[in-house]
């Protein structure tokens, strides 16, 4: 896999909201890699400081619980969302492996999860995509944030504990 800018450890971390910027991946270590740009509804971002912990807590407890690196990017992906979804992960590096991305682009009603090969053993398609459907559900109702956590929790029930 290629190097990147995206990576993180599942230690737990606070995401500085003035930091966070559309088109921004959030991971559990809160390093923050731009990416094109997703224009929020609101002038002070996609998300509130609640909804920012909320994410922030719920990738840190996905990422401790399975010892699988779990981030989530917000923004556009363009028309073949896959292929920009696979990039990103790519951009990940070393880590890209064990990692698992949830790529959301609400502009474009699109949703992808890109898992590396580790994290593929542990968190089969099905499962992913059940946590796919959860997550719809939720951004349909207008709730991304409660969304990606739902997916998050799903994820991490499928994938199970870090291996002995």
């Amino acid at each position: 896999m290629a190097t990147g800018e995206m990576t993180h450890s599942a230690s737990a971390a606070r995401i500085d909201e003035a930091d966070l910027e559309a088109g921004a991946a959030i991971t559990a270590s809160g390093r923050i890699s731009q990416a094109k740009m997703y224009e929020p509804d609101t002038p002070s971002g996609p998300f509130t400081p609640m909804q920012l912990s909320r994410l922030d807590e719920a990738l840190t407890l996905s990422s401790r619980e399975t010892g699988l690196d779990f981030s989530v990017y917000l923004g556009e992906l363009g028309e073949d969302s896959r292929e920009a979804a696979e990039a990103l992960h790519e951009s990940i590096g070393q880590a890209a492996s064990r990692s698992v991305l949830i790529a959301v682009s609400p502009g474009e009603r699109v949703v992808e999860v890109v898992t590396g090969a580790d994290a593929h053993h542990r968190l089969p398609d099905r499962g992913a995509k059940l946590a796919v459907m959860s997550m719809v559900a939720s951004f349909k109702e207008g709730d991304l944030v409660g969304g990606l956590v739902s997916g998050l929790r799903m994820m991490t029930d499928q994938a199970g504990p870090v291996p002995a």
